[in-house]
């Protein structure tokens, strides 16, 4: 079968039933349609799940793993920025009942085993709680992983004090490797909160103390880093990252068992 077929939906239903076993993966790329400030388009999160999901699959399917590829989630969990226009958001329960549904269309089939490949951030939460949801009801293996998008450090890309969360070095980056042309980097700036950087407790990421945010109550411009040394290059290093680690993850994930 050819690696095109690892597209799930492109094969009729008793296809489809009989390509799958207990063993087989099925990978949800779930991005988001959000306000990416003025230099990235409103489908970066959405890009990033579909293209880099769909790299990782083909490259885990050529290596021999039984794993499918399901249509991409592009309306998610956005309400960060429904402030913004052109910004598509679903309420958390929404979300939530839509990943339980299909939770419940993949128990209908052979495959056991789900696996959201997310592309932004404010979906994650979620899908953790989602994970232990489609466990509990339907008997899923579940698995949550991403495209891993770091913050500048000043040695890789600028300083972004950790705060390199939204429209920043990498994804700008990244956006410059799949979709060049929809980028305009001379709209690119500096949007780091650097009143902030010296928190010892509150922080986005890894903080003992977390805090509720919307993307305008940094700036008027919604974009949480430094865009302004992004390069297409530094993108195809991070892809390049991204499609290795996803494929090595799906390879423990195929051998993993909740008991010995």
């Amino acid at each position: 079968m050819s690696i095109t077929s690892r597209d799930l939906v492109n094969l009729s239903g008793p296809a489809a039933t009989a390509a799958l076993t207990e063993d087989s993966i099925l990978v949800l790329p779930t991005g988001a349609i959000e306000h990416h400030g003025p230099h990235l388009p409103l489908s970066t999160d959405f890009l990033m799940a579909d293209m880099i999901g769909r790299a990782v699959v083909e490259s885990a399917a050529s290596a021999g793993q039984d794993v499918w590829l399901l249509p991409p989630l592009a309306y998610t969990k956005s309400d960060e920025h429904h402030w913004a226009p052109g910004t598509v958001w679903l309420t958390w329960d929404t979300l939530m009942q839509t990943v339980v549904d299909i939770g419940r269309s993949v128990a209908a089939t052979p495959a056991k085993t789900l696996v959201f490949y997310n592309g932004h951030g404010g979906n994650i939460a979620l899908l953790q709680v989602a994970l232990r949801e489609l466990r509990r009801r339907f008997g899923l293996r579940t698995f949550l992983m991403g495209t891993g998008i770091i913050a500048g450090d000043g040695d890789v890309g600028p300083d972004e004090r950790g705060f390199g969360i939204h429209g920043g070095h990498e994804e700008t980056s990244m956006i410059l490797h799949l979709r060049p042309d929809l980028v305009d980097m001379t709209q690119a700036d500096r949007w780091v909160p650097d009143h902030m950087a010296d928190l010892k407790h509150i922080k986005f990421n890894g903080g003992p103390v977390s805090f509720g945010w919307l993307s305008n109550d940094f700036g008027p411009v919604g974009v949480i880093g430094d865009a302004t040394g992004a390069t297409a290059e530094h993108g195809r290093v991070i892809f390049d990252r991204a499609v290795a680690n996803g494929v090595s993850a799906l390879d423990e994930i195929a051998r993993f068992r909740h008991r010995p």
